[in-house]
């Protein structure tokens, strides 16, 4: 057995909670926070230059985003969560089954739940800064094209699968990967969620102020959703709702053609303010639901009384 992949003090912590739970090597968190953004690069590189051959393309790596562009972003992101999770594994033998949920399993009724919450919450938003700052949002007109129509199907059956993979890589892996470091339980949980964060808003490439910070405040809130609630049903819930929401309205708001990626200064606004208090609000609403389901667990016996059928 290799040294990367010999057990030792690299081990789930039974003691700690979800965010937290990992130990492992100080050098290990290192490799994971360098090698993810490599294999995402290389891949979304590799996918773009195939997508140029069969586009036909001059210049595969414009921000000009086509639907086969956007089949091969979605799809790159979700080989490098996949990728992420089993270099963790591989590194530290820890069961995968602890980068999703402790203490307790993958809870698909949770999953359901906070979808429909997101679902509220985004909607919301996305209407709101629909009509108070129309201008911010790059959506033109309505139109519904064969484009539109890839775009769609693009957006549906692919962006779950991206939105899913970010969670892999930034709060399955590298938020406990880099709390590790840290031995007291909540400034390793700070220190996960400054990491993750950070790497989460690098990743994205915007040098607009707005924008990074919008993605340190996706990161951050996601984050405290699965520490929280102890399991990454609550962050996948949101960021596949949000995206897929998102992309949807996009996608018929775009006059029918393609899109482009613009995360330069100056994209942003403040309007992303209410995106902001979206995610406090998702935050808020899981730290509710999580209230009242310990609640209701403490006043369901644990046993049947003698006499009772």
């Amino acid at each position: 057995m290799s040294p990367a992949a010999r057990p030792g003090p690299s081990a789930v912590d039974t003691s700690r909670p979800f965010g937290a739970h990992l130990r492992m090597r100080w050098w290990k968190p290192l490799v994971l926070m360098l090698v993810t953004p490599v294999v995402l690069l290389v891949l979304q590189v590799l996918a773009f230059r195939l997508v140029g051959v069969v586009e036909g393309s001059d210049d595969p790596l414009s921000p000009e985003l086509t639907p086969l562009k956007s089949l091969a972003v979605n799809l790159a992101t979700a080989v490098t969560g996949l990728v992420a999770v089993l270099l963790l594994v591989w590194m530290t033998q820890v069961p995968w089954r602890a980068l999703f949920s402790w203490r307790r399993a993958f809870d698909r009724r949770r999953l359901a739940h906070y979808s429909i919450g997101a679902a509220l919450l985004v909607g919301a938003g996305a209407a709101v800064v629909g009509v108070v700052a129309p201008q911010s949002t790059g959506w033109t007109t309505f139109a519904v094209s064969g484009t539109t129509i890839a775009f769609l199907a693009v957006t549906v059956l692919t962006t779950p699968l991206q939105s899913a993979g970010e969670e892999l890589v930034y709060r399955s892996v590298l938020l406990p990967a880099a709390a590790s470091w840290v031995r007291p339980v909540r400034p390793a949980l700070a220190v996960g969620l400054v990491v993750s964060a950070l790497s989460f808003a690098v990743v994205h490439g915007s040098t607009d102020p707005w924008l990074g910070g919008y993605f340190v405040v996706v990161a951050v809130s996601t984050g405290l959703t699965a520490i929280i609630s102890g399991g990454m049903e609550a962050p996948i819930a949101f960021h596949v709702v949000n995206n897929v929401l998102f992309g949807v309205i996009g996608n018929v708001l775009s006059g029918g053609g393609t899109t482009t990626i613009d995360r330069a200064t100056d994209t942003g606004d403040a309007s992303l303010l209410t995106l902001f208090a979206v995610n406090v609000g998702m935050v808020a609403l899981v730290a509710t639901y999580e209230r009242c389901c310990r609640r209701h667990s403490s006043e369901v016996p644990t046993h049947r009384p003698e006499g009772t059928l």
